[in-house]
C-alpha cells in the first residue's frame, strides 16, 4: 500500500462539512488521503480514527483520517460528494475518536444531506452572480 496527501479531497471536504453546517467536525484533525495497491473490491474509501486507548497513551485528542482508494477518482463528481459526505457522517457529534455505523450513515440518509448540499451550492452560486 502507498499513501499520499490529498489537499484537493480536504478543499472538497472542508467544503462540504461547512456548507452543511457539520460544526460537530474539527476540520483540522481530520485528514484526507488517497491509497494505492488496495486489495479491497468494493470499497471506495474508509474512515480511520485515532481510538480512545491511542489517544491517553498519546496524549492527544481524537484524529480522524480518509483514506480513498484508487476507484474513488473514477467516479463522477456527484457520485464522489456522496463517498466524502458518507464518510463524514461515521464521525460522531463526540468527535471522540468512535463511529457511526451503517444504522444512520446509510444511503437515504446521504441522499438527503447530499440533496441538501446541491441545493445549497446553487443557492450559493446564484448570490455569487
Amino acid at each position: 500500500m502507498r499513501y499520499e496527501d490529498a489537499p484537493d479531497l480536504k478543499e472538497r471536504m472542508n467544503e462540504i462539512a461547512k456548507m452543511l453546517e457539520m460544526r460537530h467536525l474539527y476540520l483540522d484533525r481530520v485528514e484526507c488521503l488517497r491509497s494505492f495497491g488496495s486489495s479491497s473490491r468494493r470499497t471506495i474509501a474508509r474512515c480511520h480514527a485515532l481510538g480512545k486507548l491511542m489517544q491517553r497513551a498519546m496524549k492527544t485528542k481524537a484524529f480522524y483520517a480518509i483514506e480513498f482508494l484508487e476507484r474513488f477518482d473514477k467516479l463522477s463528481k456527484k457520485e464522489q460528494d456522496k463517498v466524502i459526505i458518507h464518510e463524514l457522517m461515521h464521525i460522531p457529534r463526540t468527535f471522540g475518536g468512535g463511529f457511526r455505523h451503517h444504522d444512520f450513515v446509510c444511503e437515504r440518509n446521504v441522499e438527503l444531506l447530499h440533496e441538501r448540499f446541491e441545493s445549497l451550492k446553487k443557492n450559493k452560486f446564484s448570490y455569487d452572480l
